[in-house]
């Protein structure tokens, strides 16, 4: 019989991928991956160790599913993913109900490390190289079919004062754009209507590789794939957005008048502290430039309030710049000291509670600008990409190339014919509630 392996895989997208990747080998291999955890002989949780919450979070689920060895048929608890290979001896020291810990770099050699683990019943420890962590391969989508995220680059080179990506992930390295086509072709001959774009730094892309920024040719090269509706960039860093990029998503139908721009700050003293570049002059500029030259575009951005040092003046720029920039989508975190950091070391730390306080504020103003950017889009008839069957008969819930899965709202529409998730249709927009739309159907596509 099968050995049967559960997974639970916890932060962003690029860890999803990640995941999925390590489900398609396992399979390959001969396992059997099971959803059920009480039926599962070795359980995979693929951590994240980005922020104190993520840490929280794949603490908690790595003891909730130790439980499975006295109410499953646990026989092998494994952690991988960024808590692992951050806190490598850290994680077996100080959870004993763990039975392997496995670096990123590991990701290939998932079955055997498995199979290792069951045979010699031993604890064990392996952290490869973070460059031997493979970037292409099958995966087992665990998204809806319809949709999937396509990873073009792996790792980040900015070393933001702030963040230890670096540290985990390694240094920005693309993946070959014939790699990434073939791999986009593939999801789409399976099925896949909508392919979101990601990487720590997408508008990167390439240059490691051709020593020019490649996302604009990669999105055109992608636009030719047959059965892709959708082409959506999340993650694009002001300084590497170009002319060519916008020139790409202005007359490319596919792409998604969408973009995803985690900005972090508006200040150029606490931007400067974060070794990032910009200022609030030079980032509403963008946003402005974003505007003009894509028709109707959603903007997102994500902000951190009481960065180290952030003075009550700095901070009052940065909700000035959130009233005057009028994002689509917007998300603000609390300040988040991160182990071995230049930031955390920094003597000026902001206390708790005014970096909550501030947070709030931000997240306050954003709900009134979102409300607000929603009824302008009332009464227009949009796309809707159909998602799921709503809770009561009738109702439906989508999204339009404005909102992207997962992070951003929805549309509640209703419709009185039966659809289908995946399917596109033409909704009209009547109404929203702080973050979602309403709507009814006016057509579908047969």
């Amino acid at each position: 019989m099968a050995i049967k392996v559960g997974m639970v895989s916890l932060g962003c997208p690029k860890n999803q991928v990640d995941g999925e990747m390590m489900l398609a080998a396992l399979s390959g291999e001969g396992f059997a991956i099971t959803n059920d955890a009480s039926e599962a002989d070795v359980i995979l949780v693929n951590t994240c160790g980005f922020i104190d919450d993520a840490k929280k979070e794949s603490i908690e689920t790595i003891l909730e599913m130790a439980e499975y060895k006295k109410t499953g048929r646990l026989r092998a608890l494994v952690v991988t993913g960024c808590l692992a290979e951050r806190y490598q001896k850290e994680v077996l020291d100080e959870m004993p109900e763990v039975d392997a810990v496995l670096g990123i770099g590991s990701n290939g050699k998932i079955a055997q490390s498995i199979r290792e683990v069951l045979e010699n019943g031993e604890k064990m420890t392996c952290f490869p190289p973070k460059s031997c962590m493979p970037l292409t391969g099958e995966r087992t989508l665990t998204t809806p079919p319809y949709t999937a995220y396509l990873r073009v680059a792996d790792g980040c080179s900015n070393c933001c004062t702030y963040c230890a990506i670096p540290m985990i992930r390694g240094p920005f390295r693309s993946r070959p754009m014939e790699e990434i086509l073939e791999e986009a072709r593939k999801l789409a001959q399976d099925g896949v209507k909508e392919l979101v774009v990601i990487a720590q730094d997408t508008s990167r892309y390439g240059l490691d590789l051709y020593d020019t920024l490649m996302l604009p040719e990669l999105l055109k090269q992608l636009c030719q794939i047959d059965g892709v509706r959708w082409i959506r960039v999340l993650y694009a860093y002001p300084d590497t957005i170009t002319p060519e990029l916008l020139e790409v998503m202005a007359q490319e139908p596919k792409v998604c008048n969408y973009l995803d721009l985690p900005l972090q700050h508006a200040s150029k003293d606490v931007l400067k502290a974060m070794n990032r570049r910009g200022d609030q002059q030079s980032l509403l500029h963008l946003v402005r430039t974003l505007r003009d030259k894509v028709e109707d575009i959603a903007l997102r951005t994500t902000l951190i309030a009481g960065f180290p040092g952030e003075t009550e003046e700095q901070f009052a720029e940065l909700a000035e710049f959130v009233k005057e920039a009028q994002f689509d989508h917007l998300g603000c975190f609390a300040y988040s000291p991160e182990e071995d950091t230049i930031a955390a070391a920094l003597e000026n730390q902001v206390e708790d509670e005014v970096k909550q306080r501030r947070q709030e504020i931000i997240m306050e103003e954003q709900s009134l600008i979102s409300s607000s950017r929603l009824e302008k889009q009332v009464g227009k008839r949009e796309t809707v990409l159909v998602e799921k069957k709503g809770e009561r008969p009738g109702l439906y819930v989508g999204r339009t190339q404005r909102q992207a899965p997962e992070i951003d709202g929805v549309v509640l529409f209703t419709a009185k014919q039966p659809l289908l998730p995946g399917q596109f249709v033409e909704v009209e927009l009547t109404g929203h509630t702080d973050y979602d739309l309403k709507g009814h159907l006016v057509s579908a596509e047969q």
